[in-house]
């Protein structure tokens, strides 16, 4: 017979009844929709989303990096569960019409999958 691995625990779960986004490998839920700021972000691999907050997601160490709006110190951010590279938060924008990101997530497009109810 073949071995039963343990079913995977996640440090959170986002209510089944709300749309979620969730990793593509291995299905840790990431964010609500309803934390969703915009679509037309772009992430170092392709189109990413801006999201309020996320969850099971783990925060590297802050790094200043020069990106499409300019000087940002940003973190990157990975899947607590599967250790994948998602995106990155903004820890702290330059300049000040970029100071709304502050605080905010990233999550490039190729690494989320939806689930509940998105007809």
């Amino acid at each position: 017979p073949a071995a039963r691995l343990p079913p995977r625990t996640f440090r959170s779960y986002l209510p089944r009844s709300h749309r979620t986004y969730s990793c593509v490998h291995c299905r840790a839920h990431l964010a609500r929709h309803e934390e969703l700021i915009s679509k037309s972000f772009q992430g170092s691999h392709g189109r990413a989303y801006l999201f309020n907050s996320v969850v099971n997601v783990g925060c590297g160490p802050a790094e200043q990096r020069l990106l499409l709006t300019g000087l940002h110190s940003v973190a990157d951010i990975f899947c607590q569960s599967c250790k994948t590279t998602l995106g990155w938060k903004y820890e702290q924008a330059f300049e000040s019409s970029q100071k709304y990101k502050e605080g905010k997530f990233i999550i490039e497009m190729s690494h989320m999958v939806k689930e509940n109810g998105w007809d």
